[in-house]
């Protein structure tokens, strides 16, 4: 009689090589909670983000795998996600309770920047992540238009500004502490406390992901934003157009020099299919984001076309992913959260990668 043991199960499981971080999941610590009762086997698999794009094809994998061992006949395989936290950059004091930041930037505007970091948001938000939006866009604060919270103000809650929620989304921005009609006139020490106050003086609770829609260009923003917390990463918008493409070049050299890794990027109005026809367009030009990613070799994180299901749902304050969830506008947003994700992951992941190297 075959005796089925903790041992012989994590031995089995080691097959299940991560595609990102290029070691086995026993390895990696990702399979806990192994139980055996009788001939039937149980456990979890605990992935780095709840976006993971190959979550299914693991599960299947092991169900299969631990299936196939002598004497069992029933496999659980619970999958589940730990968001890890994102490596402290400098002498940058973290956000308590937040894991990673990630700046949703562009060298100019006019790109869907905004529309981009609040669909991202929700979406992973949707996968069952823990996120919030903080508007560091604070001479053009939209964010809460394109949520539909109105311009209420927050609570203050202990001294702390409770953020806003919307769509499983909490948020923060200028425009819910200033009336809508007032112009933003800041300088640059007035827009680094602007910045300071979102990041220290809200009580964001236990996020995964903070996204920070960043104002377009390379100004004082981004510059206290790097100064002040520990960014993981910045995701970088553009469109296919050369105009817009030469912005973001001075975008990632800023970010280098600011020392945030570029996590890629996103091309946004990539083409528009004309409902009546079917007919692709390329209004602004074809290729360009991938082009660009491929010069600086920067992750290219996907394409986004164009559709009147975007405006229309930004208006509305029902971001695309939940008004039309199956149109092509909303299944690119997902598939851009799913990379955003995975490179987040690989990022944070990166210095524990390198003790297992070492180790092994």
């Amino acid at each position: 009689m075959n005796q089925i043991t903790e041992e012989l199960v994590l031995e089995s499981l080691k097959q299940i090589i991560d595609p990102d971080l290029r070691k086995d999941i026993v390895t990696l610590g990702f399979v806990r909670d192994v139980e055996i009762k009788g001939n039937d086997v149980s456990f979890r698999i605990v992935l780095t983000t709840p976006a993971c794009p190959v979550k299914e094809q693991m599960e299947q994998q092991a169900r299969e795998i631990v299936g196939g061992l002598a004497g069992v006949e029933n496999v659980k395989v619970t999958m589940d996600a730990e968001v890890p936290q994102g490596r402290g950059i400098a002498n940058n004091v973290a956000i308590p309770g937040v894991k990673n930041i990630i700046a949703v930037s562009s060298g100019k505007g006019g790109v869907g920047k905004s529309t981009v970091a609040v669909n991202l948001a929700v979406a992973l938000a949707q996968q069952g992540a823990r996120v919030g939006i903080m508007d560091a866009d604070v001479y053009g604060p939209n964010i809460p238009l394109m949520l539909g919270t109105g311009y209420d103000q927050p609570e203050v809650v202990n001294g702390q500004l409770k953020p806003i929620e919307a769509h499983g989304v909490k948020m923060i921005s200028m425009a819910v502490l200033v009336p809508p009609d007032k112009p933003m006139i800041l300088r640059g020490p007035m827009l680094h406390g602007v910045i300071r106050q979102f990041l220290t003086d809200v009580n964001w609770g236990e996020l995964d992901y903070l996204i920070v829609d960043m104002p377009p260009g390379t100004g004082d923003v981004q510059l206290s934003l790097a100064q002040l917390v520990p960014v993981q990463g910045a995701v970088l918008v553009t469109t296919p157009q050369e105009v817009s493409l030469s912005d973001v070049r001075r975008a990632v050299k800023m970010f280098e020099q600011v020392n945030v890794p570029v996590l890629g990027v996103i091309e946004n109005m990539s083409y528009f299919i004309a409902p009546d026809t079917g007919n692709r367009y390329e209004i602004f030009g074809k290729g360009g984001g991938e082009k660009l990613a491929g010069e600086y070799g920067l992750n290219f994180l996907g394409q986004v076309p164009m559709g009147l299901e975007v405006r229309e749902s930004g208006d509305k304050g029902v971001p695309v992913v939940i008004s039309t969830p199956d149109s092509q506008q909303a299944d690119a947003f997902r598939t851009v959260a799913e990379e955003v994700a995975r490179h987040v992951s690989i990022e944070a992941m990166k210095p524990e990668l390198v003790v297992i190297s070492r180790a092994g």
